[in-house]
């Protein structure tokens, strides 16, 4: 089953678009997603898979400027999860698995900094660290341009254009998107085609103050992390580890960006013991 809420623009602060693949009550077993950037906010066929293993229930929310969700510019990381924990506390969620991919993961940190009580773990994969100005942030980035735009602020992010750079992705990555990822691809394939800004508005968010500290989150954190992610390179996994409380990191040698999903069940079924 697939619900969606708070098609209500004016209303969206108060009623989060849920997609979910059940009804939920307090006593559902929940793996939420944190969707990469961009993404409708839809249920993935993967990472329900994983749910159903795991003897959950999938959840995801879509971020603001996403799947219908009203646009907040100028929002931080720490008000990009705010939806999502409105959620949990609407339905009074607990014993919460939080996924977050990509852009999602810095957003399930703060997730798992404002909800602890509700937070088991957390698994991320192809994270981005927070950028403290430094250049070596995009060191190892085929095309950062995006990102280098957005430090210039929403009007400067705007007005970069949205060229997709092939090399971004390597071979296994490529390989990846012809099996069960390629969902991924068209879902944000789908957010696109939406122009609704969302991607601007996570691109500024990641290089701008997160809104909330690394040390706060006290579940413990699985960074999952391709050595030849070509998007977010791998050093990000490591500036991470050195800012969590409690982080495993989990390296996976010739990954890229998309295949190192292909590990995600095993992260999520250890995380969940």
């Amino acid at each position: 089953m697939t619900s969606t809420e708070g098609t209500d623009p004016d209303a969206a602060s108060a009623a989060p678009i849920v997609h979910a693949s059940a009804e939920l009550t307090p006593e559902s077993r929940v793996l939420l997603w944190q969707a990469g950037t961009p993404h409708t906010g839809r249920l993935l066929d993967p990472v329900l898979a994983i749910a159903r293993a795991l003897g959950r229930e999938l959840v995801c929310v879509a971020r603001p400027g996403y799947g219908g969700a009203p646009r907040r510019p100028g929002r931080s990381v720490a008000e990009g999860a705010l939806d999502a924990a409105l959620a949990l506390r609407r339905h009074d969620l607990r014993d919460v698995l939080v996924a977050g991919y990509s852009g999602g993961g810095p957003h399930a940190l703060a997730l798992a900094a404002a909800e602890p009580a509700r937070i088991r773990a957390v698994v991320v994969a192809g994270c981005p660290a927070p950028y403290a100005g430094a250049d070596e942030w995009f060191a190892g980035m085929v095309d950062p341009g995006a990102l280098r735009a957005a430090v210039g602020g929403i009007d400067a992010r705007g007005a970069h254009p949205e060229v997709w750079e092939p090399r971004s992705f390597t071979a296994r990555d490529y390989t990846a998107l012809e099996g069960e990822w390629g969902v991924l691809g068209q879902d944000a394939g789908a957010a696109d085609a939406l122009m609704d800004g969302g991607a601007v508005d996570d691109d500024v968010a990641f290089v701008t103050d997160w809104g909330f500290a690394l040390s706060s989150v006290a579940a413990p954190v699985t960074l999952a992390h391709g050595s030849a992610d070509r998007i977010i390179p791998v050093a990000h996994a490591a500036m991470l580890a050195e800012r969590l409380r409690d982080a495993l990191l989990a390296i996976h040698d010739g990954d890229g960006h998309v295949s190192v999903l292909e590990h995600l069940r095993e992260h999520l079924a250890a995380a969940d013991r």
